[in-house]
């Protein structure tokens, strides 16, 4: 089944809901998966990306391969 039908299906379930407390909560979930991951953050960690992507800006970056040599050459 593509994704169309599959949201057809679905919204057609739910209009034949009469649960009010089902209801409720299909719509706490559907809410609940659209909010960004982002805001769920602390501000502390916030910030931490935020110095991450300025050093990127800044050129600031180091390769995966050299990340890996460099822990096999510091636990050598």
């Amino acid at each position: 089944m593509d994704i169309q039908a599959s949201k057809i299906e679905l919204a057609k379930m739910i209009l034949d809901l009469e649960d009010s407390k089902l209801i409720e909560k299909v719509r706490k979930l559907i809410t609940k998966e659209k909010k960004d991951f982002y805001d769920e953050l602390s501000e502390d960690q916030k910030l931490e990306i935020q110095f991450g992507i300025d050093q990127l800006d800044r050129g600031e970056k180091v390769s995966w391969e050299d990340f890996k040599a460099s822990r096999r050459n510091r636990h050598a």
